[in-house]
């Protein structure tokens, strides 16, 4: 039974997620600021944790930094910014994955059980082989599901749990055009909604983030009123 860090100022959230998580099996620690966090963290580091950025005492960010200085546990952060700096300055000291607020607890679940998956594949658990897990090789691109990774021409890639995701849907079947329907069923379960914007932003966000190793990336292609396509080249 893996154990879950939940750390939020908001005590509705910790009391909604932490029943959830734990009708879906997970023993959970709640905690109302970072600073409380870390002292838990320093006597026994949870399986993984679930940040809020925004808190008193110690915010997720200052947390996370810490946390990385002696542990490589999953983080997910939630945040109710819209703040794309935000995001990359996470994803850069650490983070694994963001979910924002309002969230559908449902999806937030599922965040950490791929999470999960992929610690448990990079400490050497078997996971079952299938589909969804098998390594994919597409010209430049290199995907690892297990491991959550990511290369372009060799250089890693930093990706969220949703645009690995979407990236993965397209690259599964190279020239097969997905339409923004399809990638929602994907990226989302059907407990949520999310319009093409949603969609939208988060392949523009993936392409910004492959062309920061490639400048040249043009792997993903739009097709106007209908979806996107993998042209593997």
């Amino acid at each position: 039974m893996s154990r879950i860090a939940l750390v939020d100022d908001d005590r509705n959230i910790l009391t909604s997620v932490s029943m959830t998580l734990e009708a879906e099996g997970f023993e959970v620690d709640t905690y109302n600021d970072g600073q409380q966090a870390f002292e838990a963290f320093s006597k026994k580091l949870p399986d993984m944790a679930v940040l809020d950025v925004k808190m008193p005492r110690m915010d997720g960010m200052d947390l996370l930094q810490r946390l990385r200085q002696k542990s490589t546990i999953p983080v997910i952060f939630l945040t109710s910014k819209d703040d794309e700096i935000d995001e990359v300055l996470g994803l850069r000291m650490g983070a694994d994955d963001y979910v924002k607020k309002p969230f559908s607890q449902r999806l937030l679940v599922e965040r950490i059980r791929a999470l999960l998956r992929r610690q448990e594949a990079n400490s050497g658990v078997l996971v079952a082989d299938t589909e969804d897990t098998k390594v994919i090789e597409r010209g430049d691109l290199r995907m690892d599901p297990l491991r959550h990774s990511v290369t372009w021409k060799g250089q890693d890639v930093s990706l969220t749990v949703t645009e690995f995701l979407l990236l993965q849907a397209l690259a599964q079947r190279p020239g097969f055009v997905k339409s923004r329907d399809q990638l929602m069923d994907v990226a989302y379960d059907d407990q949520v909604y999310v319009d093409d914007r949603t969609i939208d932003s988060h392949i523009k966000r993936l392409r910004k983030k492959m062309r920061m190793v490639d400048e040249n990336f043009s792997a993903i292609e739009t097709l106007y009123g209908i979806g996107y396509r993998y042209n593997e080249e």
